[in-house]
């Protein structure tokens, strides 16, 4: 094979293509495909590898997004599995593994809340995130959930059921707070209960929000009917209370539907040329328990295909328990037998997938993709505005393309302390808070009574561009965001912003010009600036800001950007603020450096419990010892301390 052979994609190169898919053999499996770079593009299954292989290369799908994956696929490589449950299982965590950027279905983009249990500490907490982590296998997350408002009803409601830790750190380092002594948490914080039997607790929880709320009722029953015959009262008692509770949340959360006996979810979607949102019911024992959703991309298949992905990718997630007998489908599953086999293997029973057409079951269907059609009109609604924004700001800003990512900085200080900056970043008109930073200001000519703005946000943009500034000398080309590319998926470089704006007047402006030209990046990003008191926009170099209306979608969107910046650089300066007032009063005692005071607070938390310490106490931490310890008291306590000098001169 010659070394330009090499360079040809396998669709570029027939000869070779054919070669290798008589490699292949017809057994069920998983598939790779590669770029140029050795980079895992695609990772996909099938039950005959060689036939789902050979369909990619006949042009029958002109999907874009496969058009331009097959453009790039230099390689394939296979793995053989005995099953078709096992190429699901195998595919589902190679995805995992290696997260290849046409394997993105589901979108990532915070809309709906998760409920999350971390299994993975000694006193799992329960909380809402709207971020699914799995950096902890044993973590669990249950949904995302369609209506955040029930779902915080719900768990507020469970607090109350349930004698579960109320607060994510303890308010007292030595003794509990009131949650303890009224019976709503059962004193976690001075683990005045077992791991072991908190976690029991946290089990039940767990029941119901996998839809298992009737069986959860009929086990608390059987424990106190058993109390009540050992003649343990109190226990029953409080048995007692969690299900009548259990029942009344039943009666909020709950819809009942005719048939009390099934237990089944139903799954449905409606989508645009865009957009695809999918809904997924549970029906636990006739009962309306949950109701998922899910944002896909239209273009990333035919609907049956969509729908097969979300029901692998959700029940790969989940413990068997909560996989249904029947799972009713509101178009033909591609590939339904193999997904049939991998959940009944999970399951260890038969698990049905249904295409029901009539009767009860197809009305079911109907209702959930009503629900669907109802969350993708908010969908294209949200949509359409973010869309009208960024198309607005192209034109005010002369733009070649939409501006996929805006970013936004600002700076916040108080007469020169504490002075710090913010980055916030809009994707898609959206803020994408997982890409916030902020910054703490290192000018050494900006400190307490000194400022100097223009500097400070030099400083930011030349921090923040450096990296570029490095790469660009080094011959590489910088893409924009609005650029579409595979490569920049996979590249420490794919940040790179559309838009930059500055909260400020020309003066910030130019300041941010000047490091950006010194950096020679100025002609690979638009600079502006927006001005607080008129909302006018100025561009670098123009003396006139541009003639725009303050109302007008493409202004609004910056607005929203700088007020955004605002917010998060004024939070982060209040709370290094907080943090140096903090360590003023420590930094006036003898002796006690900043690793003592780091050691202090970290064991106290607040100067506040070390004001209320004994000598004792402190003499505990380590690096502090009995006489650092009587300086600190006495510093707290100057009274007592001179009380004491006293009756030693007599």
């Amino acid at each position: 094979m010659t070394s330009s052979t090499k360079t040809l994609a396998l669709i570029q190169d027939p000869d070779r293509l054919e070669a290798r898919l008589k490699e292949i053999p017809q057994e069920p499996g998983v598939y790779y495909m590669r770029d140029s770079s050795d980079q895992i593009l695609y990772i996909g299954k099938s039950k005959r590898l060689r036939s789902r292989l050979r369909s990619y290369f006949n042009g029958h799908d002109t999907r874009p997004r496969i058009a331009l994956m097959m453009r790039q696929v230099m390689e394939i490589e296979v793995i053989v599995t005995d099953t078709e449950a096992e190429a699901l299982a195998l595919e589902a965590n190679l995805i995992r593994q290696h997260q290849p950027h046409f394997n993105v279905l589901l979108k990532d983009d915070k809309k709906y809340p998760y409920l999350c249990i971390t299994w993975s500490e000694a006193y799992p907490r329960i909380f809402i995130t709207r971020k699914r982590r799995m950096a902890k296998e044993r973590d669990r997350y249950y949904g995302p959930y369609t209506d955040s408002r029930t779902l915080r009803t719900t768990l507020h409601l469970v607090k109350r059921i349930f004698p579960l830790r109320q607060r994510p750190q303890p308010l007292f380092k030595d003794r509990p707070c009131l949650n303890y002594d009224i019976g709503r948490c059962p004193g976690v914080c001075q683990s005045m209960i077992s791991s072991e039997d908190y976690r029991k607790t946290v089990q039940k929880v767990a029941m119901i929000f996998q839809g298992r709320t009737s069986e959860l009722e009929e086990t608390l029953t059987a424990q106190m009917e058993k109390a009540a015959e050992d003649l343990n009262f109190e226990h029953a008692a409080r048995l007692r209370d969690q299900i009548v509770g259990l029942k009344s949340l039943g009666a909020e959360q709950k819809v009942s539907l005719p048939d009390d006996t099934v237990s089944q979810d139903a799954i449905a979607l409606a989508a645009d040329e865009h957009h695809a949102c999918v809904q997924l019911f549970q029906i636990r024992a006739g009962r309306l328990v949950g109701r998922l959703g899910f944002v896909a991309d239209a273009q990333s298949g035919e609907p049956g295909a969509i729908l097969q992905r979300v029901l692998e990718e959700h029940y790969q997630s989940v413990d068997p328990v909560e996989i249904p007998a029947e799972i009713l489908v509101q178009h033909e599953l591609p590939e339904g037998e193999m997904l049939a086999e991998f959940l009944s293997q999970a399951k260890g029973r038969k698990i049905t997938i249904v295409h029901p057409q009539r009767q009860k079951k197809a009305e079911l269907l109907e209702m959930v993709e009503r629900n669907a059609e109802f969350e993708l009109a908010r969908t294209q609604r949200f949509a359409d505005r973010n869309a009208q924004a960024m198309l607005d700001l192209a034109e005010i800003l002369d733009l070649p393309e939409l501006p996929r990512r805006i970013e936004g900085y600002d700076i916040s200080h108080i007469q020169g302390s504490d002075a710090v900056a913010s980055q916030v970043v809009f994707v898609d008109g959206i803020a994408a808070k997982q890409h916030y930073r902020h910054y703490k200001i290192k000018n050494p000519k900006i400190t307490s009574g000194h400022s100097d703005d223009f500097a400070s946000m030099a400083e930011v943009i030349s921090r923040r561009f450096k990296k570029y500034a490095t790469a660009k000398a080094r011959g590489e080309t910088i893409i924009p965001a609005s650029q579409p590319s595979t490569l920049k998926a996979q590249s420490s470089l794919a940040d790179f912003p559309d838009v930059v704006m500055i909260d400020g007047g020309k003066g910030q402006l130019s300041a941010v010009v000047a490091v950006l030209r010194e950096m020679n990046l100025l002609d690979d990003v638009k600079v502006v600036s927006l001005a607080k008191q008129r909302e006018e926009i100025f561009l670098p170099g123009e003396s006139l800001p541009l003639p725009t209306e303050a109302e007008q979608p493409g202004v609004q969107l910056l607005r929203r950007l700088r007020d955004e910046a605002h917010r998060f650089a004024v939070s982060f300066h209040r709370q290094q603020r907080t943090t140096r007032m903090r360590r003023s009063s420590l930094d006036e005692i003898p002796g006690l450096g900043h690793y003592r005071q780091k050691q202090l607070l970290a064991e106290f938390r607040s100067v506040d419990y070390i004001r209320e310490a004994t000598p004792a106490r402190l003499a505990t931490v380590p690096g502090i010892g009995p006489q650092v310890a009587q300086q600190i008291y006495d510093y707290f306590h100057p009274s007592q301390a001179f009380a004491s000098d006293e009756g030693a001169d007599e």
